[in-house]
């Protein structure tokens, strides 16, 4: 038998070692039930700290995990899913194509940053959503040091209100100031479509951000879209005109193109409809996680959002699940009651809250301190030892805030 995981990311990662704590719990061996790992490389990019300072140490490495609990690592990208055959095709390095039959399948293709096609963005615009996209953007801020000052060289525009564009903006006046002197004054703005800055964060925390963007000198411009860009600068929907060297897309997340693949019904965001198995229920062995699964967390109408916090809990659940099918024992139903947001507010602080109605329980120095620690332990992988690495995969604890 063969477990075929699609993905490294939390997702991905954390269905292979769930899947390998369930077949070592009912002690069948690796021969017997394969677990294998379809990834480019064999690291998980630390995706939500992409919007801080050199980014291209954001990465963990995974083989070592990976060999400690016997799951076969291979290196390639899945290009195509045969859902009635059960087959993977799978472009591997050296323009080689493999492919991988599978008894049960997770799709862990995580997401992508949704950019339309907006007049000047693909040549012009920045993001932090994948790491080449993270250090194409750390290069372009050090060389605005070269660059002679006026004409927007101090300014970065910030396309997007929400979580991802928040955290870049209030990042970038101390990035800016240590590019270009202490003495530089950077401006930062955020363009928002919606009426509100921080439209999904509601109205408890909203002041609270309000307040700091205000403190850190981030201009929000609400209301408004992004209707075009050049080299020095953005046009706005309402026709205004804002010089600026640099430019950040972070306006909303679509599942990864693969999901479009397996017949099965989407959302609006491409993600695949699961059960509370995440089993897709059109695709026979095929279970869907983490930012390519629209699941539901409870019983009172919340489902995961495209988030790391979501995204290892799910993946937990759906390798448990697609192995426990695999040995003939019982599923666990993916469930996640508990849902905190920590919201990195740069030389602010931070803003931490719990539950759906975000209630605030941690702001500024406190909150900040919580954050460093999720950045820097919470969302690592486990060491690479069996006894601990399986253990931290137990569906019931991942993420159990």
């Amino acid at each position: 038998m063969r477990l075929v995981v699609i993905g490294a990311g939390f997702a991905g990662m954390y269905a292979a070692l769930s899947a390998a704590r369930l077949r070592d719990i009912h002690g069948v061996s690796p021969e017997a039930l394969e677990i294998a790992l379809i990834a480019p490389e064999s690291t998980l990019v630390v995706r939500p700290r992409l919007y801080e300072p050199n980014p291209e140490t954001l990465t963990a490495p995974l083989l070592d995990v990976l060999k400690a609990i016997d799951v076969v690592y291979v290196q390639g990208t899945a290009e195509a899913i045969d859902a009635a055959a059960r087959e993977v095709s799978i472009a591997a390095p050296g323009g080689r194509r493999t492919r991988l039959a599978y008894d049960r399948l997770v799709v862990a293709t995580g997401s992508r940053l949704f950019r339309p096609s907006i007049p000047g963005l693909a040549e012009y615009g920045f993001s932090v959503d994948s790491l080449d996209d993270a250090v194409a953007l750390d290069r372009h801020l050090h060389g605005l040091a070269g660059r002679p000052a006026g004409n927007g060289r101090d300014t970065v525009v910030v396309a997007g209100g929400g979580f991802t564009g928040i955290e870049a903006a209030t990042e970038m006046p101390a990035r800016l100031r240590a590019i270009l002197g202490p003495d530089a004054r950077p401006r930062v703005v955020i363009v928002e479509r919606n009426p509100v800055i921080a439209p999904d964060m509601g109205e408890t925390a909203r002041p609270v951000i309000e307040n700091a963007l205000k403190r850190i000198g981030v201009e929000t411009w609400l209301g408004v879209g992004v209707a075009s860009l050049d080299q020095s600068g953005v046009t706005l929907s309402g026709g205004e005109r804002i010089a600026a060297e640099t430019v950040i897309w972070a306006a909303g997340m679509r599942a990864a193109p693969l999901t479009a693949q397996i017949p099965a019904e989407r959302d609006s965001f491409g993600r695949l409809l699961v059960d509370r198995d995440l089993r897709v229920p059109s695709a026979a062995g095929i279970f869907a996680t983490g930012d390519a699964a629209r699941a539901a967390c409870d019983d009172a109408g919340n489902y995961a959002l495209m988030s790391c916090q979501h995204a290892t809990r799910m993946g937990a659940f759906a390798g448990n699940n697609a192995a426990a099918e695999l040995l003939g024992v019982p599923t666990a139903p993916y469930h996640q009651a508990a849902y905190v947001t920590c919201l990195d507010l740069g030389e602010a602080g931070a803003l931490f809250t719990r539950g759906w109605d975000r209630t605030i329980e941690m702001v500024g120095d406190q909150a900040k301190k919580t954050k460093r620690e999720i950045n820097t332990a919470w969302i690592y992988p486990p060491l690479a030892e069996r006894a601990a690495a399986l253990a931290s995969a137990d569906p019931e604890r991942v993420t159990d805030l």
